[in-house]
């Protein structure tokens, strides 16, 4: 026996001297680079990004703060991913409690009766077995590794869901905002128009004006009238589309105006590098390119051989008092398995797990260039609608005035109603565009603060 546990000591320390790249942690390739990551245009070295601001303090009106504790509370995609992190805790748990020697108390007896059942003897066996794994070849190692990824990477995944859940209610909130703005803008314009119906037929009647240009005017009326209904009907989609967000039955959303909305300029969207931290997807991709670094590890391992350690323990008895135990049972066993004809396999096993491990590298890089592309994209749009803000209020000044020329020099026959109805749809059109240019800017921020990462307290 002392030669047999020496011979083993032996074998594991040989195998544990060439066995050392199994061991070796994940560690980020050399090769991933965030270097002008946001694209050219944009230059950051403030390390303060917006992503590290919580969302209560980000998103400042009222009601949409309630909206967003709503859905953090009953949306049913977090709920599912909180659960799915129980699920990978308990799975690092039991890989962590690999290490230790697993215990099983497995009892037997018999009854022997003899001379018809007048004779009875029986025995007895109350044994506990032992069994332990020494990880020589680094497979528990690997294991827990990769379980305690798993683990790691469904608190990430919780994270984007919240992530996404928190930008997705603001972008639904304000668009309903921009819609009430259209709507009050749009009903406003009808009223106008039922009013140019009524000048147009007064002119009518007093021979200033033909059948045609009423018509007309009585078509465009109604077009913009019918208008009122497609707003409505979009408004009630977007409300039923957040309220499915919410966990919720199909409801009527409170808000408040586009108005009261203050659109935050002092925002720093950080260095790129932030996002191999901040953003919960790019921290999902890079888990799965650790946990495709263990399981070829793991692949490896399989290469050596594998030692075990057994025993069994208790006691024995022909009598029937265990009081008296009769003699104790100890035995100790130490086997080790060493593949031979398997080798192929292992090769073949080894060869597909180095394949994934690139693919994972392949796409973290796709997901860390998706996500830059996504800042500079978010960094645009706000800039976009920032720039067209003084543009589009020196052209509705412009043509609010057009109208009201159009509209006196039609009354004294020296413009056509046709004029006046150019002006007045070329008027409505810069005033929905300039709500729409609101909200893009708006839109652009919330964006840029999901492209960050932030949203995640």
């Amino acid at each position: 026996m002392k030669k047999i546990f020496s011979y083993i000591l032996l074998l594991s320390v040989a195998m544990v001297m060439s066995s050392c790249s199994i061991y070796k942690h994940y560690s980020r390739p050399d090769d991933v680079k965030t270097d002008g990551l946001f694209g050219d245009n944009v230059t950051s070295t403030d390390s303060t990004s917006i992503a590290r601001i919580p969302w209560r303090e980000f998103f400042t009106d009222t009601k949409l703060q309630a909206l967003i504790e709503e859905g953090l509370k009953n949306n049913y995609d977090l709920r599912t991913a909180t659960l799915r992190i129980e699920e990978a805790n308990a799975a690092l748990r039991t890989a962590r409690l690999s290490y230790y020697p697993s215990f099983s108390f497995s009892p037997s007896g018999t009854l022997s009766f003899s001379n018809n059942f007048h004779s009875v003897s029986g025995s007895y066996k109350l044994p506990i077995d032992l069994s332990w794994e020494l990880d020589l070849a680094g497979r528990l190692f690997n294991k827990k590794n990769r379980a305690k990824m798993a683990y790691e990477q469904s608190l990430v995944n919780r994270q984007a869901v919240q992530t996404r859940l928190v930008a997705t209610i603001a972008n639904h909130y304000y668009t309903l905002l921009m819609l009430d703005s259209q709507l009050k803008v749009s009903r406003t314009t009808a009223a106008n128009w039922k009013e140019n119906v009524r000048i147009m037929r007064a002119m009518m009647e007093a021979g200033m004006t033909n059948k045609a240009s009423v018509s007309q005017t009585e078509a465009n009326s109604y077009s913009i009238e019918a208008s009122l209904f497609d707003l409505e009907r979009q408004i009630r989609e977007v409300e039923n589309a957040l309220s499915l967000v919410l966990g919720s039955t199909p409801r009527k959303i409170e808000r408040g105006t586009l108005d009261e909305q203050s659109s935050r300029v002092d925002f720093s969207v950080g260095v790129p590098a932030q996002l191999l931290a901040n953003r919960p997807d790019v921290r999902g991709a890079e888990l799965d390119l650790a946990m495709a670094h263990y399981t070829t590890n793991l692949a490896r391992s399989a290469f050596y051989p594998s030692i075990k350690l057994g025993g069994t323990f208790g006691w024995s008895s022909a009598g029937t008092a265990i009081v008296n135990p009769g003699e104790f049972l100890l035995s100790l066993v130490g086997s080790l398995v060493q593949p031979i004809f398997n080798a192929g396999s292992n090769r073949a096993q080894l060869k597909i797990a180095k394949s994934q491990q690139e693919q994972a590298k392949i796409a973290f890089v796709q997901t860390l260039l998706n996500a830059g592309a996504e800042v500079n994209d978010a960094l645009m749009q706000f800039q976009t609608a920032s720039s067209k803000t003084d543009v589009r209020k020196r052209q509705i000044e412009a043509l609010v005035s057009a109208v009201e020329s159009t509209q006196l020099l039609m009354r004294h026959g020296d413009a056509t109603y046709l004029e006046v109805l150019t002006a007045q749809q070329n008027l409505l059109s810069a005033q929905l565009k300039q709500i729409s240019d609101r909200f893009e800017g708006i839109q652009g921020i919330v964006n840029l603060y999901q492209a960050l990462g932030g949203g995640v307290e």
